[in-house]
């Protein structure tokens, strides 16, 4: 995992070298293990590297056959497929994983794309074609954004890289960022700041002369839907040689791997399948929190230790106690520049900073949620009316609370444009919400979160749930194959009933949760009106009801009371330039 920039002059002028080199230390913190830029003509491309397949020779911009440059970020798994496809008639001159990439690229642009199996971003200048090209991977694993004005076409990994390198400032889009407070996230390929916008997943571009010439997509789901398995053993069958097929691509590494285990199905899934696939234990990472009664929190470290010893893990167990709270949520708003008010960002980011002392790489099961049908909205979407079914995301978390001051519903037209995106005929209401999660918030929030708060403390996150071939065995499942008896992920339950019988797939897990509600209740006379004092928030917010709501944030208010926490540690250190250390009091207090 890297860092990515570059600049295609409008004019045919050479891009400056000073705005690159920017860039390129705006993105340091992505990849630590070395750097390397590359001026041409009108094209400049600029790479930070995180140093994973083939330590010594892999550095980029890489230069393939035909003279063209490349930077990636990210990991393309099927390299070696893609080697030996080669046949030996492509001279190498590393091991790198992104190599085999160049020559398929110079000959045959955007249609090469298809045979990528990875997470990425990257962009080739193709010198004898005049062209550059820029491709995101089809579930948006690795971030890209754009911009663009009447002299450049600019891309980077990270907003912050295109304020550094002082190309624009920092300005806020008020209908995204009412979007981030009421959905948690931003959606579409329009960001929280003016002019920036991010590729989509799967997207494309051909550049001539920094002006787009061709556009293309990969979509993450198959185009038509597989035959279903015949019953549940093929079913459970077909899970376990998709799951293995990726789980085994997706540990290919040339130096220390790990995974992320909670005490939930997809990560008791993931180092099952992992203990299979590992001669030695497997390196895993759990993160419990601090609360001040059982109510606050479902602590998942005892069931995560018991999948941990059942497949003989080395297991690390970490606690996020109030006090970090209070001293890393700043940081975190930090590592974050491109907002998400997700809470799950908090142990993330401790959780990362833990596992860069032991490995670089961690797996995730990020995705199998979406992939298998694992959210209770999947489940009260297929209940009738008069039993509590409704359609996901109706409703914004600061709704009918009274305290912002714009109450419109504007906000949701980025849900109904995702929506349509990821539309396919055929599908079933189950499939087209699960579609809708994984072209929205699963790139635009949980990947999200995942990127920026590993790649804070220079480690890589892969998630082998995301992999097309997961996916098209996932969506040949009829529903009835996802959700029974008031249960999602029956495949994956009975797979690891088999398999794993210590993960306790048939007991109802709770949601992830964080106790930020009961943290901020406990300071929040304090904290309120310091928060509600803030610019940014009394712009959006009226100042009483803010102060009332961290006062008493019980409940589903603890979620909006961190939203609004959050985004003031948010604006401080991205919008107004408040760079200081320090915990939230000081950072809000100035």
């Amino acid at each position: 995992m890297c860092g990515i920039a570059g600049i295609i002059s409008k004019d045919g002028r050479p891009p400056d070298r000073a705005a690159l080199e920017a860039m390129m230390a705006a993105l340091r913190h992505r990849g630590p293990d070395g750097e390397g830029a590359y001026l041409k003509g009108d094209v400049g491309l600029a790479h930070t590297r995180l140093a994973i397949i083939d330590i010594e020779g892999g550095d980029q911009p890489l230069i393939g056959p035909g003279g063209g440059a490349l930077v990636g970020n990210g990991e393309i798994y099927n390299f070696v497929e893609l080697r030996q496809a080669q046949g030996g008639k492509v001279p190498y001159r590393s091991d790198a994983d992104f190599e085999p990439t160049l020559d398929p690229l110079e000959r045959d642009g955007l249609a090469s794309l298809a045979s990528l199996r990875g997470m990425y971003a990257l962009a080739m200048h193709r010198p004898a074609a005049n062209d550059v090209l820029l491709a995101r991977d089809p579930f948006g694993i690795k971030p890209l954004y754009v911009y663009e004005n009447e002299t450049m076409f600019a891309f980077a990994s990270e907003p912050q890289a295109f304020f550094s390198a002082g190309l624009l400032t920092a300005e806020i889009d008020p209908l995204k960022r009412l979007e981030v407070l009421q959905l948690q996230y931003s959606s579409g390929p329009e960001t929280v700041f003016r002019n920036i916008r991010r590729l989509m997943p799967g997207e494309a571009l051909r550049l001539v002369g920094g002006r787009v010439a061709e556009r293309a997509a990969l979509d993450p789901l198959p185009g038509d839907i597989p035959d279903p398995p015949a019953d549940l053993d093929a079913a459970v069958e077909g899970f376990d040689a998709a799951f293995e097929d990726s789980v085994r691509i997706h540990q290919r590494s040339d130096v220390p791997y790990g995974m992320f285990l909670s005490g939930g199905l997809d990560s008791a899934a993931l180092l099952t399948m992992m203990a299979r696939l590992n001669q030695r234990p497997v390196r895993t990472f759990t993160c419990g929190f601090e609360a001040s009664n059982a109510h606050d929190v479902h602590d998942e470290r005892e069931a995560a230790a018991r999948v941990a010893d059942a497949l003989g893990a080395e297991h690390t167990e970490i606690t996020f106690t109030q006090e970090d709270f209070w001293t890393l949520a700043p940081a975190v708003a930090a590592a974050l520049d491109e907002p998400t008010t997700d809470y799950a960002v908090l142990p993330t980011y401790k959780l990362g900073a833990c596992a860069r002392g032991s490995v670089k790489v961690v797996l995730s099961g990020e995705g199998g949620d979406e992939m298998l049908a694992g959210y209770g909205r999947y489940r009260k979407l297929l209940r009738p009316w008069w039993r509590g079914g409704k359609p996901p995301r109706t409703r914004g978390v600061f709704e009918g609370m009274g305290i912002l001051r714009e109450d419109s519903r504007a906000w949701a037209a980025g849900l109904d444009d995702v929506r349509a995106r990821a539309a396919r005929p055929g599908f079933s209401p189950l499939q087209a919400a699960q579609a809708s999660d994984i072209h929205g918030w699963l790139h635009a929030d949980l990947l999200l979160k995942l990127d920026r708060c590993l790649m804070a403390h220079g480690v890589e996150g892969r998630t082998p749930f995301l992999d097309r071939g997961v996916a098209r065995f996932a969506f040949s499942l009829p529903d009835k194959l996802k959700i029974r008896d008031g249960l999602g992920k029956w495949v994956l339950r009975h797979w690891l009933a088999r398999h794993c019988p210590a993960a306790g797939a048939f007991e109802r897990k709770r949601g992830f949760t964080v106790p930020v509600g009961a943290w901020i209740a406990s300071r929040g006379k304090e904290l309120g009106p310091l928060v509600a004092g803030q610019p940014a928030i009394a712009a959006l917010c009226h100042r009483e009801p803010v102060e009332a709501l961290f006062r008493a944030p019980g409940g589903k208010r603890g979620r909006a009371a961190w939203a609004l926490l959050f985004y003031a540690l948010w604006h401080r250190h991205h919008i107004d330039g408040a760079r200081g250390s320090g915990d939230v009091f000081e950072v809000l207090a100035g």
